[in-house]
Formats: structure tokens, C-alpha cells, sequence
């Protein structure tokens, strides 16, 4: 296993004002081959350089016929790492044990399939379709619950099967941050709206979890933030919410008297500036509705509820995009919401290629990229650039291990006939502390 140091926040004591952020080291304790011999050395050096992360613009690494821009924020995040070292080190502790995984670990194929391999068994896929019965689980088994975390009702059929559901719980805390902020809230009498994909594990969780203490209702973007804005300001029939959100909404949801008082949380891996757009838009609603005396009983500010880690991915994304790069590659699991988001952002700038791993890029003239709109792979060719020096940023998402962007970027690198060895140009970079 291999050591890794996370910043960990803490929540306000006493002594401090309300809002302020404390962080202590977390020390945890992953496989290593999860850790790579060159990004791992170039992520440490530049926190060594900026500890503070003030500054999200991307490393250059230039190799002379090529350069990688590479992000200054990516993979692995707090609630990643934690999961990935309670899985491993419940195979340790509980050889004899059966082990079980609800669904994925994390959404992440190399993960996944080293963890079956070494035994553990997936209940249900993503989706929540059972491939093991319940009726075949034991109160002696173990059942290790994913980073997404799970509904309230698949915590309850553990229970009764009388599985320990709270010793392998890795539900990631800005999850359950979330759902703190939404039992506040229903505390207040305020409707929570989640801005979500309503079919991924998370924000499945964070409904099961948000109707039991309110009134909720998912929505998936700004389009359907205004639409049912134009409910609440009477512009549409209320009638139409029924339609317009069918499945997404808690049971005896009532849009006449369930959209006066509203808060909004999200699926914590979804767009940061869209999530604030979003509630800046019924915000403004309320606004206009109510008016500025009457606002704060109307609308409850929930910016706390970002996750830092998909902020600072996002982050650093948008300080790719500020590099004169020829192509992006992204590197990442394609049912991962965080790293979707990821080529979203860098596909309106660069040619932007994303990939599971190196086995992808099938030679310098061909790559198998996935499509996130028609959700399949599609083969590309003359897909590197053909000036000289070739520019290419590079990135992945929060469940990608270090070093698998580490073959890739070997990978890539192998093409070129370069100046400079990777030792030399990481030497040069540590100089720089």
C-alpha cells in the first residue's frame, strides 16, 4: 500500500468565525499501484510551489518536438482515496469473510475490476438492476457501500438482513454534507431542489434521502431550472410540473403551496458555475416574486454544498483552456459525471479526446475516444497534432488513478523523438521549490 496526504476540512470551532476553514493532513493508505513514478512526483512539486492552490494554471512539461500542459488539479479526490483504502483494507482484515460492493466502487473500470478480481462481488450495477439476490446476502457477509453513498431504503433491506452498514460505509462526507444541508433545510419548511442527473447513485441517494425530511424534485440543467421558475411565477400552468419532471419529484409533491419556499443543493460532481447559475436563477425568481424584505424566507443560500475537489477540478480545467494547446486528452471513467463535465468544458476550446487508458490510444495515427453525447466509443484518426513542437493538454477525472494517466502520457510521448528525458524535465520543475 502506498501513502497519500489529502487536505481535510474541518467544520467551525470555537474561536473562529462561522465560515471559516480549517485543514489538517489526512493520511491515507492506497495500493501503489494506484500511484505513478512521474505525475505523482510533478502533483507533490507543485504543491510545494503553491500549497495554496492560488494558482490553477496548468504545469508545462516541454520535451522539445512535444509539450503537455498538464492540469494543475486532477484525480484522485478526499472521498476517492478514503473509499478505495477502506475496500482494500476490508480484503486485508476479512479474508475468510464474502465481501460484497452495493455497485461500483467509484466510477472508475481499473478499479472496479481489480477489486473483483480479488473477490468482491457487485450486488447491483449502476443502475440498481440485482445481479446478487438479497435473499442470498447474510447477516455474517460484508457489504461495503460506495463513495456515492445509498438510498434510505436499500440502508433499511440491509438492516433487516442485519449487515453492519456502518463499519465499510464510504459514503464520501461532502455527500453527506449534502444531505445534512437538506435535512436543514426540510427543518425550515423549504422544498429542496437537486440539481442532478436522476438515474446516477448519488443523486438517487440524496433523494431518498431529501424526501424523507421535504418536499423534493430533481432538475438537470439551467433549461429546467427556468421551467420551473415559470411555474412558480404563475407563467405556466402548475398542472405542467407533473409532466415536465414525471419520476423526479417526491411522492404527494404539491406545486401550489411545495415551490414557496425553496433551497437548492446538487449532485456534487456537477458543474460548479452551473449550479450557482441555477441558483442565482430562483433566487432572482423569489426575488421577483416576493421581493428583497421577503427574500430570505422564500430562498435559502446553499453555495456551501460544492464539493472543493470538483471545484478545483473545475477549476483547474478552466486554466487548461488558457493554454495554446493543439488537442486535450482526458483520461477517465466513461460513466463518470465529474470527468464528463471535464471534456464538456475543454471540447469548446480544443479537439478533446477522452479515453478510459493508454489501451485506447491504439497507435500515433489512431485513438478510440468516447462520445459523450452519442455515449460510444468512436475511432479517430490523424488525431495527433502535426506541428512542431506538438501541443497537448492533458487531465483526468476524480476517480482515475495516477497512474494510469501515467501511461498515457507515456504513451503519447513515445511518438515523439524528444530533447529531453522525463527526468530532466521533472528536475527542472522541482528546481523551481
Amino acid at each position: 500500500m502506498g501513502k497519500s496526504f489529502v487536505l481535510v476540512e474541518h467544520q467551525h470551532k470555537e474561536g473562529l468565525s462561522a465560515g471559516s476553514r480549517v485543514f489538517t493532513m489526512k493520511n491515507f493508505d492506497i495500493p501503489s499501484h494506484y500511484r505513478s513514478n512521474f505525475i505523482s512526483r510533478i502533483k507533490a512539486a507543485r504543491r510545494e510551489i503553491d500549497p495554496r492552490k492560488k494558482d490553477f494554471s496548468p504545469t508545462e512539461l516541454d520535451f522539445g518536438s512535444v509539450k503537455f500542459f498538464l492540469a494543475r488539479h486532477f484525480g484522485f479526490c478526499y472521498g476517492v482515496e478514503n473509499a478505495i483504502e477502506i475496500a482494500y483494507k476490508t480484503l486485508e482484515e476479512n479474508p475468510k469473510r464474502r465481501i460484497f460492493l452495493l455497485s461500483e466502487m467509484i466510477h472508475n473500470p481499473a478499479v472496479n475490476n481489480d477489486l473483483q478480481d480479488r473477490g468482491i462481488k457487485f450486488i447491483m450495477d449502476t443502475s440498481g438492476n440485482q445481479y446478487v439476490k438479497w435473499s442470498d446476502i447474510s447477516r455474517e457477509d460484508i457489504v461495503i457501500i460506495p463513495a456515492f453513498g445509498t438510498t434510505l431504503e436499500t440502508e433499511k433491506k440491509l438492516e433487516q438482513i442485519g449487515v453492519d452498514t456502518r463499519t465499510y460505509n464510504t459514503t464520501c462526507p461532502f455527500v453527506e454534507k449534502v444531505w445534512n444541508r437538506s435535512a436543514s433545510l426540510g427543518q425550515g419548511n423549504f422544498t429542496i431542489i437537486i440539481h442532478g442527473k436522476h438515474y446516477h447513485e448519488e443523486t438517487r441517494a440524496t433523494f431518498s434521502h431529501s424526501r424523507s425530511n421535504a418536499p423534493s424534485v430533481i432538475i438537470r440543467d439551467i433549461n429546467e431550472a427556468q421551467l420551473l421558475c415559470k411555474i412558480i411565477l404563475g407563467e405556466m400552468g402548475k398542472d405542467k410540473f407533473f409532466d415536465l419532471f414525471r419520476g423526479k419529484y417526491s411522492e404527494g409533491f404539491n406545486p401550489e403551496k411545495d415551490l414557496t419556499k425553496i433551497g437548492v443543493v446538487n449532485q456534487t460532481t456537477m458543474l460548479a458555475g452551473e449550479t450557482q447559475a441555477i441558483a442565482d436563477e430562483f433566487r432572482n425568481t423569489m426575488l421577483q416574486k416576493y421581493g428583497a424584505h421577503n427574500l430570505s424566507e422564500h430562498f435559502a443560500d446553499t453555495r456551501d454544498t460544492l464539493c472543493y475537489a470538483t471545484n478545483d477540478n473545475q477549476q483547474a480545467t478552466l486554466g487548461l483552456l488558457e493554454a495554446e494547446a493543439d488537442i486535450a486528452i482526458v483520461v477517465g471513467g466513461y460513466n463518470s459525471s465529474n470527468t464528463s463535465h471535464i471534456v464538456e468544458l475543454l471540447q469548446n476550446k480544443f479537439p478533446t479526446y477522452f479515453i478510459s487508458g493508454g489501451d485506447k490510444i491504439i497507435n500515433k495515427d489512431k485513438i478510440l475516444s468516447f462520445d459523450i453525447n452519442k455515449k460510444r466509443e468512436i475511432e479517430a484518426e490523424g488525431f495527433l497534432p502535426e506541428s512542431i513542437p506538438a501541443k497537448i493538454a492533458l487531465t483526468s477525472g476524480a476517480s482515475c488513478p495516477d497512474s494510469i494517466v501515467d501511461d498515457v502520457f507515456n504513451k503519447l510521448l513515445g511518438f515523439f523523438e524528444t530533447s529531453r528525458t522525463p527526468e530532466e524535465v521533472l528536475t527542472a520543475l522541482i528546481r523551481q521549490v
